[in-house]
């Protein structure tokens, strides 16, 4: 089995009033830490992850700096423990 998107905060495709200060995913599987990453941009397309991807067991998270409102999308790519990669992608709304 390979590692899939078990949830993740924001949720996908939901609404939030402010831009988060991070990206939080879950995992169904451990992650390699080294090969495993998100990336995330605003509605101008402008990168507004720190680069810097967080791995503890099967949860992942990024920091966010502001980047307005509008759509963000998020872009994951893992490494699971079981050598398998997956990859994915979602989107979120920031402001009312």
């Amino acid at each position: 089995a390979h590692a899939t998107l078990d949830r993740a905060e924001p949720r996908v495709g939901n609404k939030v009033a402010a831009a988060p200060r991070e990206v939080t995913l879950w995992f169904t599987q451990k992650l390699e830490a080294a090969f495993s990453t998100i990336t995330v941009t605003n509605a101008a397309g402008e990168r507004v992850d720190s680069g810097k991807t967080r791995v503890n067991g099967s949860q992942m998270s990024v920091s966010l700096r502001p980047g307005g409102s509008g759509t963000y999308h998020v872009t994951w790519r893992v490494l699971s423990v079981d050598s398998h990669t997956t990859d994915g992608s979602f989107t979120f709304q920031v402001g009312q």
